[in-house]
């Protein structure tokens, strides 16, 4: 796509944004005033409470960063996680953007391209799980606490429930076994061999895929395996912790099965390539979700307003300080930093 086209697209998808952002409250049958009445109530303790928690969130996910990426420190780690998400946060499909600054950042600090290209790989792998894992426990959370009141759906539910969970299983399989990676790669050729066209010619190119980025990531897997883990876990539990505290904060709380399945729905969203990270869009969704568990449009139009400014739009200024911090302290060669351009990496992957 040429610039001047990617330039309109740009364009376009952020005015889609904030037109989906504007009309939010009169979706949910709230107005603007009303919501700035809700968030007028919060306090400076609760204000720097839900800070905090938007902060160590962030902290959490350095954690997988430097589980991935041999060498990088935790502050670092953090810059670099500020500056992707900035990037990504502004443009549609921005996270190739943001990929491709976080490669800038590492460089200066002496990382080399191959184990760079290795940790994005990874950290895209544990996502990818994340994004199977949160829906699933969406689901579960509703059936246990019985919000699923029809019985034919909630068999539809616990269903769906048993394919994510069971996707997942078969990709942390493969991750660990070689012949695991192998007959999910014959799985998945012998599917495609009985698809007709564009979805069959889709699946052949994955032939091979899983065995691939297992033996591409094994190094880092065999040491940075429980990082990884472990810190996606924290990270996605002090998320939810802070959607939590939103609704609270404006007198909307929900039982723990609501916000779980609300907290997936919103991070399900995010994905969404139409706006920058799904902006308008999650919040949509969400709000819609916490009318349907009885929130008032009020509260519910606030909450969400609030929770996407931790999760969406605070991460640009932040991600702006975090590039002029770089800036002002990265070193004008390519010396190694942290010792790691000196050890070999895996080769390069092609994003």
């Amino acid at each position: 796509m040429r610039r001047p086209a990617r330039v309109a697209l740009s364009a376009l998808s952020l005015a889609g944004a904030a037109a989906l952002l504007a009309a939010l409250p009169y979706v949910v049958g709230a107005d603007w005033e009303r919501i700035g009445a809700e968030l007028g109530r919060l306090g400076a303790v609760q204000v720097a409470g839900l800070t905090a928690l938007w902060f160590a969130g962030l902290a959490a996910y350095t954690f997988v960063l430097t589980a991935s990426l041999p060498g990088l420190r935790h502050h670092r780690a953090l810059l670099m996680n500020a500056v992707g998400s900035a990037v990504s946060n502004l443009l549609p499909l921005g996270g190739a953007a943001g990929v491709a600054v976080t490669f800038a950042m590492g460089r200066g600090w002496g990382h080399r391209n191959a184990a760079l290209a290795v940790s994005t790989l990874v950290t895209g792998v544990w996502n990818v799980m994340a994004r199977l894992l949160l829906p699933a426990v969406g689901i579960v959370a509703l059936l246990l606490a019985g919000r699923v009141p029809d019985e034919r759906l909630a068999t539809l539910a616990w269903f769906g429930a048993a394919v994510l969970l069971a996707a997942l299983l078969a990709l942390v399989l493969a991750l660990r076994s070689e012949e695991a990676a192998r007959a999910l790669d014959g799985l998945v050729r012998r599917l495609a061999l009985r698809l007709p066209g564009r979805p069959r010619a889709l699946l052949l190119k994955a032939d091979g895929a899983l065995l691939d980025v297992r033996n591409r990531t094994l190094g880092v897997l065999r040491t940075g395996g429980p990082g990884l883990t472990l810190g996606m876990i924290a990270y996605l539990l002090l998320q939810a912790w802070l959607l939590q505290a939103c609704l609270g904060a404006v007198g909307a709380g929900l039982g723990v099965a609501e916000t779980a399945a609300v907290f997936a729905i919103n991070r399900m969203l995010t994905t969404a390539v139409v706006t920058p990270s799904g902006a308008g869009i999650s919040e949509t969704g969400t709000a819609a979700l916490l009318l349907h568990f009885g929130v008032a449009p009020g509260p519910a139009a606030a909450a969400t307003v609030l929770y996407s400014f931790y999760t969406f739009a605070i991460e640009v200024p932040f991600g702006g300080l975090a590039w002029l911090a770089w800036t002002a302290a990265r070193p004008r060669g390519r010396a190694p930093a942290d010792g790691a351009a000196r050890a070999p990496g895996p080769s390069l992957v092609k994003k």
